[in-house]
């Protein structure tokens, strides 16, 4: 299997060229991902589940490319799970899943794609991070979040090279509007040797 589309991944720099890329990928992201064992959407799912079990609740699942988070978030417990991302393609490997009530898809430079409070957690597996969705993103889902609820999210090795991903997070929590529960560093494609972190945040 070539590795052409995960190499790639971590050179991209505008949302144009994301969305083109992500566009090509879907075909053969699971079988390339899985050739390396994806582990973070098993980890970040059973992280939120640990501090939100609540499988009739509905949560967001951001970005859930072709349904992979999704199958992990119902495995963990979560019955009630709606779907978004901006890549068409992607979409309809994660419809095929049989997993999401709903599935929507948003333009990728929308500032606003989530309705605030909708949702008492959201999920962004493998989303925000080099090559996918800026820091800004983090800032889009708190403030969709209602008081109390919760982001549960991944920062792969790559991504937390990178400081300004780190210090937006950072940035919620010094300025205490926003609680870290959980963080913890572990496989993410161990094929590749490569970690990421989960974290569940609560807003506050």
């Amino acid at each position: 299997m070539s590795d052409k589309f995960l190499k790639d991944t971590y050179d991209l720099n505008t949302p144009q060229e994301t969305h083109a890329h992500y566009q090509k990928w879907a075909a053969s992201y699971e079988d390339e991902v899985g050739e390396h064992g994806y582990a973070t959407p098993g980890r970040v799912a059973e992280a939120l589940w640990t501090y939100f079990p609540q499988g009739q609740t509905p949560i967001l699942d951001f970005g859930c490319g072709t349904g992979l988070s999704g199958v992990a978030l119902k495995h963990a417990g979560f019955q009630v799970v709606d779907g978004m991302d901006p890549t068409a393609e992607m979409l309809k490997g994660a419809k095929a899943k049989g997993v999401y009530r709903n599935l929507h898809a948003f333009e990728i430079t929308d500032p606003n794609p989530i309705k605030q409070g909708s949702y008492q957690a959201i999920t962004a597996i493998g989303v925000i991070g080099a090559g996918a969705a800026p820091p800004e993103t983090f800032d889009l889902l708190m403030k969709a979040l209602p008081k109390g609820g919760m982001l549960a999210f991944s920062f792969n090795d790559h991504t937390l090279e990178d400081p300004t991903y780190t210090g937006r997070l950072n940035e919620w929590l010094d300025m205490g509007a926003a609680r870290l529960l959980f963080r913890e560093h572990g496989p993410h494609l161990p094929g590749l040797d490569l970690k990421s972190d989960v974290y569940i945040v609560e807003k506050t």
